[in-house]
């Protein structure tokens, strides 16, 4: 489970982690409330578990309270690559004199724990990775004795940090890491980590994303997931049990199993390549049974997503065979009706193919394609999105 930014900067201060007073708020009227309660300049955040807001006009600074309103009145309803902001964070101002970057999470390839840092912080830290690999340290954790302050201190100068800045940034890498290792999270992250102008370390932004398998531990973590105003077309899954994670991209997916779909991905996004660049829009994982009310709610999902231009069924029958999910895709086209705009390519393989494959021919949808492989089928569809 991912935070949102507000939520991240309660975690933070709950553990002693410093930041800047922060208020959430629905409504203009509310923004403006919250800007004239903390006072001074302030900076509206559009609350979105997404990157890039900044860019997408979703953070904006504020002068007055008039204008914390403003602002919020031209962010709240943004779509900011696909995540319609309904709430905005109204942060106070901070005197920025340099900015840095801390992070520490699960490194599964690797089996531990892994922390990320560097003294140049403020930018993407993907690109940052690429385009400079020495700027940013990457150390290991060993779980059993966690970040202490020593740890900290290695960290930091690894990451580039003077001996001034070790001392002043080394408690806050410990505290931040308390917060990873106390709420079993697999992400703690804060870019930017700033110096003010007074020479305080601040946590102007945080990212946190919560193990939920250890939610039996943290009875109060329920709250954050129940009160979220989270992204409508993975509610909407939620309430059919689908696998469903929203992405930025283009071509739906729609398969059977977690590995399957994540090879569609993989073969997606490298199909795209050649045509514009095209991605895929969402992870869909419909499990072992494709009846037609399941394909006829996972298509509904993802033909909610106004960012698909097509779809790609992707199936190996197994358990359930492919004539099964053939009817299934039938069905769920009649269910579906004038909802149903977009171009399907399907491939079906495994238990009963042939079978499947001629219930889709003789149905003749006109937005069904068929395609005889997984990598014929991605082209179609990266094609077609592309169109």
């Amino acid at each position: 489970m991912d935070l949102f930014e507000y939520q991240a900067r309660d975690l933070f201060e709950k553990y002693g982690v410093p930041v800047l007073p922060g208020v959430i708020a629905d409504t203009p009227e509310e923004a403006r409330a919250a800007a004239a309660k903390i006072g001074g300049v302030t900076v509206v955040k559009a609350q979105v578990k997404v990157g890039g807001r900044g860019k997408a006009g979703g953070v904006k600074v504020a002068k007055t309270a008039d204008e914390a309103e403003a602002h919020a009145r031209d962010i709240l309803g943004l779509d900011i690559k696909g995540h319609v902001v309904q709430r905005v964070m109204v942060a106070a101002g901070a005197d920025i004199a340099e900015e840095y970057y801390f992070s520490v999470l699960l490194d599964r390839a690797n089996r531990t724990y892994l922390s990320l840092c560097s003294v140049e912080g403020g930018v993407e830290i993907e690109q940052l990775a690429e385009e400079r690999p020495d700027a940013l340290a990457k150390v290991h954790v060993d779980p059993l004795t966690g970040i202490d302050l020593d740890t900290a201190r290695e960290i930091a100068r690894q990451g580039g940090f003077s001996e001034e800045l070790v001392e002043k940034v080394a408690p806050v890498f410990v505290s931040l890491y308390r917060v990873f290792d106390d709420e079993d999270a697999t992400l703690v992250e804060v870019n930017p980590l700033v110096l003010t102008g007074a020479g305080d370390i601040i946590a102007l932004d945080g990212k946190v994303s919560i193990d939920e398998n250890a939610g039996f531990r943290h009875p109060h973590q329920a709250e954050w997931a129940g009160g979220e105003q989270g992204d409508p077309l993975e509610a909407k899954a939620k309430e059919h049990d689908l696998n469903y994670v929203k992405l930025d991209g283009e071509v739906g997916i729609i398969g059977n199993g977690a590995g399957l779909v994540m090879s569609t991905l993989d073969v997606v996004a490298y199909a795209g390549e050649a045509h514009g660049g095209v991605k895929p829009a969402n992870f869909l994982d419909i499990g072992g049974g494709a009846s037609a009310t399941v394909m006829a709610a996972g298509l509904d999902v993802i033909l909610g997503d106004a960012q698909v231009k097509s779809v790609f069924v992707n199936v190996f029958g197994g358990i359930t065979s492919c004539d099964a999910v053939a009817n299934g895709i039938v069905k769920a086209l009649e269910i579906l009706g004038d909802a149903a705009t977009k171009p399907l390519v399907v491939r079906l393989d495994g238990n009963n193919v042939e079978e499947g494959r001629r219930i889709l021919a003789e149905a003749a949808h006109p937005l069904v394609t068929l395609a005889s492989s997984m990598d014929e089928g991605a082209d179609k569809a990266a094609e077609l999105a592309a169109k």
